[in-house]
């Protein structure tokens, strides 16, 4: 019988792969923070840590990491059979299966993942660029630097849609305490007229 790995066996394992690579929860926050804080002046840095924790509890998004950052850390090792170990070594320009990894991980975010992943993917921004930087000095993160990105685009969406249900649901129950307040005055109003009757 096939031995069934706990869920947090692997949830652990993830958390510390990103941990030993030097990716922080604080890392991946502030590219959330520097993506959604101009559509949401208000938001904290803690709200950030919070979604990100969050993308981070999926099981797809802690395959998608064990796997990216195993096959990082075997071509660091040189353990690759060629030519796979020269093209993820040195982040081949044409291999294109680091991003469709990461991208994999993106699409049960919705439009504004795929879209926030795509910037983030082009413009390295934050640890993303420190990752995409570092192969020079022995370390590989062809598949990291993505993941992250895939982390990050992941959590930005899923704080945009947060932001927008607690905006609605406030408005929500703004207009229904007008109609509240609506309903007492025609009620008061009523009782005026009975009384004057």
């Amino acid at each position: 019988m096939k031995k069934q790995v706990h869920s947090i066996e692997v949830r652990n394992a993830a958390l510390a792969r990103l941990a030993e690579r030097g990716v922080t929860m604080d890392d991946i926050a502030e590219i959330v923070y520097l993506m959604q804080s101009p559509y949401h002046p208000d938001l904290t840095m803690a709200q950030c840590i919070e979604s990100v924790k969050a993308v981070l509890e999926k099981r797809e998004m802690q395959h998608a990491i064990l796997v990216g950052v195993e096959l990082d850390t075997l071509a660091e090792k040189g353990l690759l059979s060629e030519p796979l170990q020269s093209i993820i070594a040195s982040d081949e320009g044409l291999f294109g299966c680091d991003e469709t990894l990461a991208l994999g991980s993106v699409f049960g975010y919705g439009s504004i993942a795929v879209t926030t992943f795509g910037h983030l993917d082009k413009h390295k921004v934050g640890v993303i660029k420190r990752l995409d930087t570092k192969s020079g000095e022995g370390r590989v993160h062809t598949f990291l630097d993505d993941l992250v990105a895939s982390v990050a685009a992941n959590a930005s969406s899923r704080m945009a849609h947060r932001m927008r249900d607690e905006q609605e649901a406030e408005l929500t129950r703004s207009e229904a305490l007008k109609q509240q307040e609506a309903e007492l005055r025609v009620e008061e109003k009523g009782k005026g007229t009975e009384q004057a009757g």
